[in-house]
């Protein structure tokens, strides 16, 4: 029957005991007796309240007021566990059977160092309890770094003169050293209580390389190019080569590019993706060349006795290979000429194949002219408004071949390389403290 009566007296409370500054706030019912007749008046249990808040000294303006055994509670705190502590206060007190708690919180600022402080406290015990962690990974890293240095060494030394490239035993080396420092890494994380991100640094290195790819892709490229390159070997130092419409002697080649020299005495830096994906023609990886003429010949000489002719000028050179033989080859009819084709062979490495061309020219259309074999130029409209002189011809017989002028040029003696484009070679060029990979 008490508790009905409760409910009723909740329900049913007069309009002038709900005031607006009545509505809201905390409700918290007690686990107090209620009485039918209070023990105790109203304004007692509210004194008693207030004067406790008041001792405490945590309220700023605060108000108790007791309606029907309910207390309300009024005024300021500066935080939450204060304001739990008056609601509880309220409920333990004997004759109040619920709370309203309406007190609020309003943070209090405070110009105080003491969260720095107790901050640094924080910090300091962690750094002396992480001293013996600290101590131990110096002593391992710099003894993992020089177990590594000293393994790179021994697998260079164990890999010269097993590769043709010194970059690729350098690479190899280095690969090999790579897990020793991984170990001792791994060691002073595991060591440091970070075991799952010590897990992450050694099974994570392969992902790591394959991002670093991705974000570098053109550097990448043209490094793995620069080991292919190391392995194949399409060519040395001092090569004429002729690679993605360039041409020039091979200067250097490093992990990014490839360096030429051009005839102009130019500089010319290739990547090595692309050297590595286009046609390479080594023009000096074979001593041996072979060099050929274009000669127009008239419809009315012979064809035998110009090759017979030019033949005995191509032995008589001594910059012309004898083996394999040089040969002398009808091509094409044009149209006021018959047009032959040369083919000769020479030693590259010896003979500058623009001065060999030369003395061939020179001595081809000398012997020529002298047996009386036209070479005409191209066909054109003549007008001879006196009529065309008749001269008995002197046709050459092969018996009558004229032997080449003993008397050559000043220039034809001298056929050796150029060597104008040694000073380019040694000229440092961007790059040029990196190992060259030619070498």
């Amino acid at each position: 029957m008490r508790i009905i009566l409760i409910l009723l007296l909740l329900t049913t409370a007069p309009v002038s005991a709900q005031t607006p500054a009545d509505a809201g706030g905390e409700v918290t019912s007690t686990d107090q007796v209620v009485d039918v007749e209070p023990g105790l008046a109203d304004t007692r249990i509210a004194e008693r309240i207030a004067q406790i808040l008041d001792a405490t000294g945590w309220y700023s303006d605060a108000s108790v007021r007791v309606d029907d055994s309910i207390a309300f509670l009024d005024g300021t705190t500066t935080t939450t566990e204060r304001k739990t502590w008056a609601r509880d206060l309220a409920a333990k007190t004997t004759g109040v059977v619920a709370v309203v708690n309406r007190i609020e919180v309003e943070q209090a600022v405070e110009l105080t160092i003491d969260p720095a402080v107790r901050e640094v406290r924080v910090l300091k015990d962690q750094l002396l309890a992480a001293l013996p962690s600290i101590a131990l990974a110096l002593l391992i890293l710099p003894l993992a770094w020089f177990t590594a240095r000293v393994v790179r060494r021994l697998l260079s030394w164990s890999l010269r003169g097993r590769t043709r490239s010194p970059f690729i035993a350098d690479i190899l080396a280095r690969l090999g050293a790579l897990p020793v420092l991984l170990l001792g890494l791994y060691l002073v994380l595991q060591i440091a209580g970070l075991t799952q991100l010590a897990l992450s640094v050694v099974g994570g290195a392969g992902v790591l390389g394959i991002v670093i790819g991705f974000a570098f892709r053109d550097i990448a490229e043209n490094f793995l190019a620069s080991l292919l390159l190391s392995l194949r070997q399409p060519f040395a130092r001092g090569d004429l080569i002729n690679v993605a419409g360039q041409s020039g002697v091979v200067h250097s080649m490093n992990t990014r590019s490839t360096v030429l020299v051009s005839v102009e005495g130019n500089h010319i830096q290739i990547p090595n993706a692309t050297v590595f994906k286009s046609i390479i023609e080594n023009l000096t990886a074979v001593p041996r060349r072979r060099g050929e003429l274009d000669l127009g010949i008239g419809y009315d000489a012979a064809i035998s006795d110009v090759q017979r002719i030019v033949n005995v000028v191509l032995s008589a050179e001594p910059g012309v290979l004898k083996h394999p033989e040089p040969m002398v080859l009808a091509d094409t009819l044009g149209a006021s000429t018959v047009n032959v084709k040369i083919y000769y062979w020479f030693d590259g490495a010896q003979i500058s194949p623009l001065k060999l061309r030369s003395a061939l020219v020179r001595q081809i259309k000398q012997t020529l002219m002298d047996a009386g074999i036209s070479m005409p130029d191209e066909a054109r409209e003549i007008i001879f408004p006196e009529g065309i002189p008749l001269q008995q011809g002197s046709g050459t017989t092969p018996e009558t071949i004229p032997a080449p002028k003993e008397g050559r040029s000043e220039m034809d003696d001298d056929l050796s390389t150029e060597d104008d484009l040694e000073e380019q070679l040694q000229v440092p060029i961007e790059g040029s403290n990196e190992t060259d990979l030619l070498r």
